[in-house]
């Protein structure tokens, strides 16, 4: 790890060199940031000096990673391998079953664990769909003697953003049924208020909570509405009222066609037109997935000014198939990347699986330029969280991964197509606000995230160890 003791707050950060855009990749390219870890200043060609960070190899913004579910990585290597893993819906109930074991201690250190695997590859920043909510039961923390009282699960997740270094976006998420027209199943319990009032009720007591704790650059709260299966219609009508302007607002859309034809037959309407009939529509919406919307969906978001989430490894992983990326781009709606189960945790995997899934489904080459792959990576990802994108210009967040352009996977290629070769294992460091956080794969005050996930997962595996539907530990 190059510069000065891994963690210590800089003013400055030096990069050996620096893919600016448009302009191209500059050499001894210094960056100086203010106290809250935005960019101010960028001068190319000049040396180190004293107290800098200083990055080695070719220096590109960090990525903000849009859509995650921190506890999914448990599943990873468990769900994927035979016929019988079946369908999403299948892998969903493996998914339940671990969502079961959680307590508010278990998931801040499974969530620390993922946190710093993301740092380490490149992503400084998190939006975590979060719906894990309440006890199995569906009774509320803080009924008993819970230090953190109702917001125990929420509060435990943004300990392990900060432990990790990671800006965080907890998107509290409204779950309030097991599919349209079907009450929630014992699985879904401890995901729901029960009514839309409840959720935003609580929601609010969250927001201040968090608040009055941390930072705005280092924890917020947004929202989410799980899906338009889990929230029925007249919920989503009191959630358009009530919901704070300003708040970002997520929502997981069209990612099966199952869930298309449900809505269809419930309401007369596609996912997308249900929430543009509801006033849900707008800037601030990021729809997740979107893989099966129509060409009347694609006007619908991109007229709103909609963001999509996109989650090429994932979608791969569970078969959902290929969304028309530059469909959506070019109807106006901003695009942005996640790793929602992290069956892969990598920015540069997912920016180049994002440019195959186009060149799969359109037979062309190039659709994603690597400008606009890093642009997704980053700002898109910063938008859906309401946050400063990282990047070398004023106003910009302080935030970068450098990659070793001469390892045995990028060895030869063009600095300016890194995008096209570069893997989580070529990031050589990463700064968030300024600041080193990690370098080589190691987290600087977490170390190594392979020893972390492992203790966590096994934590996890022992308390699901006597439930009545013990999932795969093999």
């Amino acid at each position: 790890m190059s510069g000065p003791r891994a963690g210590r707050a800089a003013r400055a950060v030096w990069c050996e060199h620096a893919w600016l855009g448009a302009e191209g990749v500059a050499d001894s390219v210094r960056i100086e940031a203010d106290a809250d870890g935005l960019v101010v200043a960028v001068l190319p060609g000049v040396p180190a000096r004293a107290g800098d960070v200083v990055l080695r190899g070719v220096v590109f913004p960090a990525a903000a990673n849009a859509h995650s579910h921190a506890f999914h990585r448990a599943l990873r290597g468990r769900t994927h391998g035979t016929a019988d893993d079946g369908t999403f819906w299948t892998w969903r109930e493996t998914m339940y079953r671990a969502a079961h074991a959680l307590t508010p201690g278990l998931y801040e250190e499974l969530a620390a664990a993922v946190y710093a695997e993301m740092v380490v590859s490149g992503w400084t920043s998190v939006a975590e769909f979060h719906y894990v909510h309440h006890r199995p039961d569906g009774t509320p923390y803080g009924q008993e003697e819970d230090d953190d009282g109702p917001h125990a699960m929420e509060l435990a997740l943004a300990r392990a953003a900060v432990r990790a270094g990671i800006r965080l976006t907890l998107l509290d998420t409204c779950y309030l049924a097991g599919g349209l027209g079907v009450p929630l199943e014992d699985g879904q319990r401890r995901f729901s208020d029960g009514t839309a009032e409840r959720w935003l009720a609580r929601l609010a007591s969250l927001r201040t909570a968090i608040s009055s704790r941390y930072p705005a650059h280092q924890v917020t709260v947004g929202a989410a509405i799980h899906s338009v299966r889990a929230v029925p219609g007249e919920d989503l009508a009191v959630i358009a009222r009530h919901l704070p302007p300003g708040v970002p607002l997520h929502i997981h859309l069209s990612e099966q066609p199952a869930e298309n034809e449900d809505c269809l037959r419930a309401t007369g309407l596609t996912p997308a037109g249900l929430l543009h009939r509801h006033g849900l529509a707008g800037p601030r919406l990021s729809v997740i997935h979107a893989t099966h919307v129509g060409a009347e969906d694609i006007a619908l978001l991109g007229d709103a000014g909609a963001t999509v989430v996109l989650c090429p490894t994932t979608e791969a992983d569970l078969a959902d198939g290929l969304g028309p990326a530059g469909d959506l781009l070019d109807a106006g709606a901003t695009l942005a990347l996640g790793t929602d189960q992290h069956a892969v945790v990598d920015p540069w995997l997912e920016m180049r699986a994002l440019e195959h899934g186009e060149r799969l489904r359109t037979g062309r080459r190039g659709r994603f330029a690597p400008e606009r792959l890093h642009g997704i990576a980053s700002l898109g990802g910063a938008r859906a969280q309401d946050r400063a994108g990282a990047g070398f210009g004023p106003g910009l967040a302080a935030d970068f991964m450098a990659v070793d352009p001469h390892t045995a996977r990028t060895a030869g290629s063009s600095w300016e197509q890194l995008a096209y070769t570069a893997t989580a294992q070529d990031v050589t460091g990463v700064v968030v606000g300024g600041v080193l956080a990690a370098g080589s794969g190691v987290h600087a005050t977490l170390g190594d995230p392979g020893p972390l996930l492992v203790a966590a997962i096994a934590r996890l595996d022992d308390a699901h160890r006597d439930a009545a539907h013990p999932w795969d530990r093999h």
